[in-house]
């Protein structure tokens, strides 16, 4: 009985000779204590994502956000900005055909007319008032606004050329291919991704700046349009910047490169690099990538080890725009751009960005006026109509571009 542990005659012989009729033994996996996991089920980020912009956005976009929220969660719709140092020269062709635009050239054709009819509408008000005639206030007023308008001319770079379907035509684009000379014909991206590019508008010969580089879409834009006399492209991250060195290199032919400066310095910090250097600065900043955030896990902002970062967004924002406010040259320009729908990585931003240039640094910074971007576009991206602010291109399921929140700013 020793051996069986001293459980008593009643246990050894139940051991022995089986279980008493109607008693059976209790299964082993029942004896102990059940466990449990010791941590919770793990959320998607996607989810998460997803819930605070429901929270956040349905506030600040009301009735519009669901049509955005039911864009943000479909396929994104792309353009084809065309590599103007490519040897192909039928590519347009060959789009036209396929019933693409190229909505930058619809959008200059918009603003020619415009700004002849701008001219026909002061011609008509000076000889309504006839020799010796004093203006009337409506004939002043409208004077006035016909002078205050934006300069739709000016504003677009008739040489980059990007190509997109119709609304509502959801056409894929093929693969880029090579040229004889071993560069791609065209570069697929969000369309919207170029309003910046156009907003910054860049003059022959300017310095440009583009201080958040990667992957290099914005580069390679700015690029195309033949007119920066130097373009120096920075990004924090030594891996996107390889990156960036892959699309100039599959792009751009090398002379063309050799105007290119490529560095990994900390944006925050350009300032006391080359201070008061640039005609045109690009600050495309690190924000939280609302599409993405919705649709993939991987790189995802609101991952739970991400938190303290995507709060600290807003602070890095500020300083990446101060930065590249304090880099400009007095009477430069600079365009701060999200691909973020939220206001506090957006107007806040530039609002206390200006604050901070006047009371700290003694700089005036004038908000530029970009709402005919909206008359000029409005064919291609769904605009929200109430930034106070820029401009915001809004996800919608007949023109999914976006989100893009751009704002130009002038050092005076």
């Amino acid at each position: 009985m020793a051996a069986l542990g001293g459980r008593g005659p009643v246990a050894a012989a139940l051991l022995r000779w089986g279980p008493a009729p109607g008693l059976r033994p209790v299964p082993r996996r029942y004896r102990y204590k059940e466990k449990w996991a010791a941590t919770a089920p793990r959320i998607p980020c996607t989810r998460l994502a997803l819930h605070h912009f429901d929270m956040s956005y349905s506030v600040q976009l009301k009735d519009l956000w669901p049509s955005v929220r039911a864009g943000l969660l479909c396929e994104q719709k792309y353009g084809a900005l065309l590599n103007n140092f490519s040897a192909d020269d039928y590519v347009s062709q060959e789009l036209e055909l396929m019933n693409a635009t190229d909505f930058v050239s619809e959008g200059s054709k918009k603003a020619q007319q415009g700004a002849a009819a701008e001219e026909v509408r002061r011609e008509e008000s000076r000889s309504q008032e006839g020799p010796g005639k004093i203006r009337t206030v409506m004939q002043t007023e409208a004077v006035t606004q016909a002078e205050m308008s934006p300069p739709l001319r000016a504003s677009i770079s008739s040489n980059i050329k990007c190509y997109t379907y119709p609304r509502g035509d959801i056409t894929r684009f093929r693969p880029a291919r090579q040229d004889s000379l071993g560069l791609l014909d065209y570069y697929l991206m969000d369309a919207a991704s170029l309003l910046p590019v156009l907003a910054l508008n860049v003059q022959r010969g300017d310095l440009v700046l583009d201080l958040c580089a990667a992957p290099g879409g914005k580069t390679l834009a700015l690029l195309q349009t033949g007119l920066c006399g130097h373009l120096a492209a920075n990004d924090i991250s030594i891996s996107r910047t390889k990156r960036l060195y892959s699309i100039l290199n599959s792009y751009i032919p090398k002379d063309i490169r050799e105007t290119v400066s490529v560095t990994s310095y900390d944006g925050r910090d350009w300032e006391q690099l080359e201070g008061d250097t640039f005609h045109k600065v690009l600050v495309d900043v690190p924000c939280t990538t609302d599409r993405h955030s919705v649709m993939e896990e991987e790189n995802n902002i609101f991952h739970k080890r991400r938190t303290k970062e995507r709060q600290m967004l807003p602070m890095l924002q500020l300083q990446l725009l101060m930065a590249g406010i304090l880099a400009t040259k007095p009477g430069g320009e600079v365009v701060y751009s999200t691909c973020s729908l939220s206001s506090l990585q957006n107007e806040c931003v530039i609002e206390r960005a200006v604050d901070i240039a006047e009371t700290q640094f003694n700089i005036s910074v004038h908000v530029e006026d970009l709402s005919h971007f909206r008359m000029l576009f409005q064919d291609t991206f769904s605009f929200f109509t109430d930034c106070r602010l820029g401009e915001l291109v809004l996800p919608h399921l007949t023109a999914n571009f976006g989100p893009m929140y751009f704002c130009k700013l002038r050092r005076v």
